[in-house]
């Protein structure tokens, strides 16, 4: 695959973890996100723990973008949304727009995070 398109799919893959964590998460856009917290942790502790995430999703798209490490951040990203999943399916189902849908989407964005965090760097690649 060419390098752009890697780049590309690095920035929309930290784009996801970004609007989640800045924008649903810490400025409130989408107060489904705390409902779904509260509904784990209980009503005192969902604002914290929903910023608390937020602030962990964010550095998670910040982390994407340096490029660091990418197979330890593919890693980090697939316990981040696995655990996620699980919880909020036992949890907070009824709170889910589709359960399913859900799954399935993570699916695929795992596949996309994995194929990215395995790619060589082109000058590690025999010529």
């Amino acid at each position: 695959m060419p390098r752009a398109a890697l780049i590309a799919l690095r920035i929309a893959n930290a784009a996801v973890w970004l609007l989640f964590g800045v924008a649903f998460k810490l400025l409130g856009l989408l107060p489904r996100h705390r409902l779904i917290v509260a509904a784990i942790v209980g009503e005192a502790a969902a604002t914290p723990v929903t910023r608390l995430i937020g602030t962990a999703e964010a550095l998670m798209g910040l982390w994407i973008l340096s490029g660091w490490r990418p197979r330890t951040c593919a890693l980090a990203q697939t316990l981040a949304i696995v655990t996620m999943n699980a919880i909020e399916l036992s949890v907070a189902r009824d709170l889910l727009l589709s359960p399913l849908g859900m799954v399935c989407a993570n699916a695929v964005f795992l596949t996309v995070i994995w194929y990215v965090a395995l790619q060589r760097p082109a000058a590690a690649r025999p010529t």
